[in-house]
């Protein structure tokens, strides 16, 4: 099971949550150093913007998008009080009516990346599915930030933050 379907068990009131132990593969997804070829990959987790904008699931929609506007985003994280992601609100869940409910509108169990994913494959990734933003979680499904596919193609192309 993963970090975010435990949180999100625990969430809904399930007393008796178990997630998996470390391993290999976490190193690298925790994005611990790297030796060999391939420490000099950009990856995700070397770009992704930290400054993401965050809610819970009884915030209200439009106190997620000022939060979401407030940073410059078109996306905002709907996470626990630990920040484990729980949900996602992009465009028309962020139109929504306002007084709703964050849990009726979200997005639940978007899809994350770990820090040690490669940033010129996200780039395509999010390319060829019209994805702007992804966001990147630690392991344990803790919200690390916010990849936007500009950042993602520059460090892919080798350019310099601006």
């Amino acid at each position: 099971m993963s970090p975010r379907a435990a949180w999100r068990l625990e969430s809904l009131g399930f007393a008796e949550v178990y997630d998996y132990g470390p391993s290999r593969a976490d190193w690298m997804a925790w994005g611990l150093p790297r030796e060999g070829s391939s420490a000099n990959t950009p990856t995700i987790g070397e770009v992704a913007r930290r400054d993401v904008a965050t809610c819970a699931l009884t915030d209200t929609v439009g106190d997620a998008r000022d939060r979401a506007r407030a940073a410059g985003s078109d996306v905002c994280a709907v996470v626990t009080c630990g920040r484990v992601v729980l949900g996602l609100l992009r465009g028309k869940q962020l139109e929504s009516d306002p007084e709703a409910m964050v849990e009726q509108v979200m997005r639940p169990g978007p899809t994350t990346y770990h820090l040690d994913s490669r940033a010129r494959e996200a780039a395509e990734r999010m390319g060829d599915r019209g994805v702007s933003a992804l966001l990147v979680t630690s392991p344990d499904g803790v919200l690390v930030g916010v990849l936007h596919r500009e950042d993602a193609e520059r460090a892919a192309d080798g350019v310099a933050e601006p």
